[in-house]
């Protein structure tokens, strides 16, 4: 075989595994989505508001923890597989396993403890929130242990564990969540803090989602030990690493993840501070605040966070492919996977973020009827953008971390997050923006990162030139297109049933005549701009009945 067969199959098996993750994160995703929209209504949006902080405070304690176990792990365990070091990855697994129970159970305990003291000290203005802060304390523990097994799975290139347990995990998720936020706000129907409670309700179903996955990776992974322990015996290599040599090695690549994902988390518990803190300065009242952030968190974030999180799994699947090719001196292939990572993420995030620009308001209205989503469409007018910088900044991270350079990312969020904090208090002082300065912020900062990690790749990585016809111009292009006729069938839809259905289901069928047209027109131009070739369409989702689709269409040939 070749040496460019071998670099296109390598790219697409990466590709195949990223397709698994993306895949399950849509799945995930829309679940997610189904299940906020009944909670997000039961909640109303002070507790919406409080969901959101005891959420992001959850996020930050949950990252400073263990939610970068299943990357520094995947990491580490891809690089030893690659030596054949099979000894060595199960002395990694089993000290990781050690580092989770200790840090995941630490963090848990301070979190319950501390959960008042956050409230009284820190989020004055959400009351209530200690409450769901003590319920979200134990899923700090059992994350951590599911990140161990999730990141054995991927450094093995197995991403079927992982998906799977995700799609798990958010469909018992969505089950209690809305049970529970229910039940919680009929029990403390009289009480002050019954949005709390409800808010509470919601994050039970994240802890016994966990758990669920947890159970799941578990049970994988005794059916698969005995040819981890095969693989074991069957290693001749005298090179075992230390205990304190793979904490070192464990510490050194969880430490500038850490970091780099905690400012990124942090972002929002500042916003949402500053916010508060300025804003009921300037006289608004709690309830209000609790409110504008509520409609930021749960449509505002929640929405983008689909194509968001489809970014995450591809440069999340993308490390181990790269980490081999950066091991193994193969600079092709570290190329290609890179190149690829960024061209299959703009390939979702262009559509993605017009169709929020053209469609926000009326997705929100479809989703969120009985909330305000008026200013929920105008927020997603305004910050649709940040879908695509998003998209960069994630996977430009992923591929600097692959080649060892864990602490740039870091550097690089750390800066963006100083220009997002003067431009939010700044804005926030002097300006009427309100929420929308949380929106302005929110696109600024990826955009920053993305500047600066695609400045660093092509500094460590000076072979590096992206195309920026295929890779931006053509999905650029193709959503363009797909955009005016959204806006053509929307309009003229809801100009058809006005006249003989309701307001809320004219709006309805309108949407999904509209996103259905969407579909096929991005397809069509795509293609026909030559955006993908056929080797590239063989590995997405369905891919060859894609390319059979397609040839009878005279699209490809």
């Amino acid at each position: 075989m070749s040496t460019n067969n071998q670099d296109n199959k390598k790219s697409a098996d990466f590709l195949k595994h990223g397709s698994i993750l993306a895949m399950a994160s849509l799945i995930v995703r829309f679940i997610g989505m189904a299940y906020r929209i009944p909670m997000s209504n039961i909640l109303g949006e002070e507790g919406n508001g409080i969901y959101a902080v005891a959420f992001d405070i959850y996020d930050i304690l949950l990252i400073v923890s263990s939610y970068s176990l299943p990357l520094a792990l995947s990491k580490i365990i891809s690089a030893q597989n690659i030596k054949r070091e099979y000894k060595n990855i199960g002395k990694t697994f089993r000290l990781a396993l050690l580092f989770a129970v200790v840090s995941g159970g630490v963090f848990g305990i301070l979190l319950f403890v501390f959960a008042g003291w956050i409230e009284k000290n820190i989020y004055p203005d959400y009351a209530g929130v200690h409450i769901p802060l003590r319920v979200l304390a134990p899923t700090i523990f059992i994350v951590a242990l599911l990140g161990v097994f999730r990141g054995f799975f991927q450094g093995k290139k197995t991403m079927v564990p992982t998906a799977v347990s995700q799609v798990l995990e958010q469909v018992v998720n969505a089950i209690v969540s809305v049970s529970a936020a229910y039940l919680f706000i009929q029990w403390n129907i009289d009480s002050l803090d019954k949005s709390a409670w409800g808010a509470a309700g919601g994050t039970l179903g994240t802890c016994l989602g966990a758990f669920s996955a947890l159970l799941l990776v578990v049970f994988v992974y005794y059916i698969y030990r005995p040819v981890q322990r095969k693989l074991e015996r069957r290693d001749r290599g005298r090179r075992l690493y230390s205990t304190s040599h793979i904490y070192r090695i464990l510490f050194l690549t969880i430490l500038p993840i850490i970091l780099s994902q905690t400012v990124y988390q942090i972002s929002g518990l500042v916003d949402y501070y500053l916010f508060g803190d300025i804003m009921g300065g300037r006289g608004m009242d709690p309830v209000t605040i609790k409110s504008m952030v509520g409609v930021y968190s749960s449509k505002y974030r929640v929405l983008t966070s689909v194509p968001i999180a489809i970014s995450t799994s591809i440069a999340s699947s993308m490390i181990p492919s790269a980490v081999a090719a950066f091991t193994e001196k193969d600079t092709v292939q570290l190329k290609n996977n890179i190149l690829s990572g960024i061209k299959f993420n703009m390939i979702i995030a262009f559509p993605c973020a017009m169709g929020y620009t053209v469609l926000g308001q009326s997705i929100v209205r479809l989703l969120f009827p009985s909330s305000n989503y008026v200013l929920g469409g105008h927020l997603m007018l305004a910050g649709s953008a940040a879908v695509v910088f998003y998209a960069i900044s994630n996977v430009t991270g992923s591929a600097l971390q692959s080649i060892d350079r864990m602490h740039t990312p870091v550097i690089h969020s750390a800066v963006s997050l100083g220009l997002h904090v003067i431009l939010v208090v700044c804005l926030l002082k002097f300006t009427g923006l309100g929420i929308y300065v949380l929106i302005i912020g929110n696109v600024t900062f990826p955009i920053v990162v993305s500047i600066l990690n695609l400045l660093a790749l092509r500094r460590y990585i000076p072979s590096l030139r992206l195309k920026p016809l295929k890779t931006f111009f053509v999905p650029l292009s193709a959503s363009l297109w797909m955009s005016i006729a959204v806006v053509l069938v929307y309009t003229l839809s809801d100009k058809l049933f006005s006249s003989f259905l309701g307001g809320y289901m004219t709006n309805a069928v309108s949407v999904i005549l509209a996103l259905f047209t969407a579909v096929i027109v991005y397809f069509v131009v795509f293609l026909k701009l030559r955006g993908m070739t056929k080797e590239e369409m063989f590995d997405f989702p369905m891919g060859r009945r894609l390319y059979l689709m397609a040839v009878r269409l005279k699209l490809m040939k």
